[in-house]
């Protein structure tokens, strides 16, 4: 039966939100927070409100600046979640079909259907790395698609797209008479040198994202959305019931933080690649795993061969005060994401409790084996 749209949520933000948090957190995606006390800010910088308008104009020029992109394709949004729900509801009316990756970002899922879409899906297999699969998109289009969603870097595992197959996706929605929406919170995350925005691959394209994830800067809240310049000025007049004015201070300090993005880059890039070592020698010495391993990106999404990935996080988490997230919140429940954003001394411990907690399953699953055999 059909969820009413009152009674609607995401299961995966219900679980993030409300967790008993752990000492050894794998399950974050971002980065560790960047210390307020490392930006230059001064008190007089700050003001608690600003004139009304669309968008705070030193804000706005930054943030088109950085992305390469005219300022009137830049819409502002609290955070990149509410900057898809912005580009979903001003590319679909209800019962429009909406065509999004699998696995993906729970909450994309979720709030097509709270916008009343049909949501159809297309794979991203494990098998083939997570890729992005123009055939498999090809396939699964229909005329009535609207909107087809990806994430890159993909969220869980943090593969890199190829820009050719995404060109291949945006010719197949334009056939179909759709858009193409690209999530790239992840992106800067990549492997040097990074990607082009998918943005510039055409009027068809929306890419979002926010400083949240990749440069420890979650607070702030600073997200957008780029699209053409009509798509842009419906979304600032949507955004208007959402939220009347956003939080001049965060404005602000947003505007500090791009103005020093440079030595806030270099501190997450350093940060990523020390623990992403300490990763692939977790994962190399685990037969138990299996792993796509992109070169970049905050997370990966391993496949557990034995046992259950539900009975693991319990373990983690009563017994040795790590968490993951449990792949069933991206539909693959023998998988897990783990995040590696942390500072490195915790990710290094919460990979030596993940290793136990393996460990130790695999002891009570052989006993119980051998029991039977008995």
């Amino acid at each position: 039966m059909k969820q009413p749209r009152s009674m609607m949520h995401s299961a995966y933000m219900e679980w993030a939100k409300t967790r008993a948090r752990m000492r050894f957190d794998l399950a974050t995606s971002g980065l560790a927070s960047y210390p307020l006390a490392q930006l230059p800010v001064r008190l007089e910088d700050l003001e608690l409100s600003a004139p009304g308008g669309y968008g705070y104009e030193p804000l706005q020029r930054r943030l088109a600046a950085r992305c390469d992109a005219p300022v009137e394709c830049m819409v502002a949004a609290t955070g990149t979640s509410l900057a898809n729900h912005l580009a979903m509801a001003a590319t679909l009316e209800p019962g429009d079909e909406i065509l999004i990756e699998h696995p993906t970002y729970e909450l994309l899922v979720t709030t097509a259907r709270y916008l009343g879409a049909e949501v159809r899906r297309f794979p991203r297999r494990f098998e083939d790395g997570f890729r992005l699969d123009p055939d498999e998109v090809k396939r699964c289009v229909t005329p009535r698609t609207r909107l087809i969603v990806v994430t890159n870097l993909h969220n869980p595992s943090s593969a890199l797209a190829d820009e050719h197959a995404l060109e291949q996706i945006g010719e197949i929605a334009r056939s179909a008479g759709a858009r193409v929406l690209v999530d790239e919170v992840y992106l800067d995350a990549a492997a040097l040198p990074l990607p082009h925005s998918a943005f510039h691959l055409g009027e068809h394209f929306l890419s979002t994202s926010s400083l949240t994830k990749v440069y420890g800067l979650s607070g702030l809240r600073c997200g957008w959305v780029l699209a053409e310049p009509a798509l842009a000025r419906r979304m600032w007049r949507l955004q208007d019931l959402y939220e009347v004015i956003p939080a001049h201070p965060a404005e602000r300090l947003s505007v500090i933080a791009i103005d020093h993005l440079d030595r806030i880059a270099a501190r997450a890039r350093a940060l990523l690649d020390v623990n992403r070592r300490l990763l692939d020698r977790f994962l190399d010495s685990r037969s138990d795993l299996q792993a796509v391993r992109p070169a970049g990106g905050t997370t990966a999404f391993p496949r557990l061969l034995r046992g259950s990935v539900a009975a693991l996080s319990t373990l983690l988490r009563e017994k040795y005060e790590t968490s993951i997230v449990p792949g069933r919140f991206f539909e693959l429940p023998e998988h897990f994401r783990i995040g590696i954003g942390g500072e490195t001394p915790d990710v290094a411990a919460g990979l030596e409790r993940l290793a136990a907690a393996l460990d130790e399953l695999a002891a009570v699953q052989t006993g119980r084996q051998h029991g039977a055999t008995n």
